[in-house]
């Protein structure tokens, strides 16, 4: 019996295709005012480029000295999330494999650290990063991030680890592998699809954030873009042009990593909230 095209069916359409506006005009915004030249955002703001430019490129480049923030954001990210992950993967192995009460109170911490802004602990975060001497070091900001992304990694390992039979490990143990061994040589090579979910996740956090990077490295030359573009804004002008030039260079890597991985995406964040 097939289907019938129904007043219903119409209607979603409408509010699906509504929505997907509602997404897209963002960024048909921001990518318009990027390749537009001051006259054209001031009178046109919306309308598409006549002609394109590129020139709010090339100086937000140069203003805003993004080949150096691209480093230190490409720097941070990337090392915060292998430390995520070796750390993450680590953990979630011991909870999900040790029936215990110390495993399950850990995994109720690593829970109510997901459920916690980490805004509560703001100043004495701050605190204590200034007190160890890090505060404006690449270091700092390694050991923030790992600290805050910890419980959400923890928690998708975890799932994703108890939803694999266990017949795996005892295998390996059987063998005369230690845990470690197992976990390195059998386990851990299991976990693709979530490992790539972990690693967009947290990338996209990292590279995005704007408060955390202000705050801890402010003033150091070691600023990420988010910081850096935040400069053509003050109290009394902002160059819009040159804001969205330099957010379109610094989306440009981050959305290539997501193309790359998306596939494993939606299948790791599914797999891992089974458990």
């Amino acid at each position: 019996m097939k289907n019938k095209y129904s007043p219903r069916t119409f209607a979603l359409e409408i509010v699906m295709v509504a929505v997907a506006i509602a997404f897209l005009f963002p960024v048909y915004a921001l990518v318009t005012l990027a390749f537009k030249d001051p006259g054209q955002i001031a009178n046109k703001p919306l309308s598409l480029p006549d002609p394109p430019s590129i020139g709010s490129f090339g100086a937000a480049w140069q203003s805003a000295s993004l080949g150096s923030a691209l480093l230190n954001s490409t720097l941070i990210t990337v090392s915060s999330v292998l430390v995520l992950i070796v750390l993450g993967s680590l953990a979630a192995y011991f909870l999900a494999r040790t029936a215990t009460r110390l495993s399950y109170t850990l995994y109720i911490l690593f829970l109510v650290g997901i459920i916690l802004p980490f805004q509560l602990g703001m100043i004495p975060l701050y605190q204590l990063v200034n007190d160890l001497g890090l505060l404006g070091t690449y270091q700092g900001m390694i050991l923030f991030y790992t600290g805050i992304q910890l419980p959400f990694t923890v928690f998708l390992y975890t799932g994703f680890i108890r939803s694999l039979p266990a017949d795996y490990t005892n295998a390996a143990l059987i063998d005369g592998a230690s845990h470690l061994q197992a976990f390195a040589h059998v386990i851990f090579p299991l976990l693709r699809p979530i490992t790539g979910t972990v690693l967009i996740l947290n990338a996209v956090h990292i590279w995005n954030d704007f408060f955390t990077p202000l705050l801890y490295l402010g003033g150091s030359g070691r600023e990420t873009v988010p910081v850096r573009v935040f400069a053509f804004v003050n109290e009394y002008t902002s160059n819009y042009g040159l804001v969205a030039a330099g957010l379109v260079l610094a989306a440009l890597p981050i959305l290539l990593l997501f193309l790359v991985l998306q596939r494993y995406v939606i299948r790791g964040f599914a797999s891992g909230l089974k458990g």
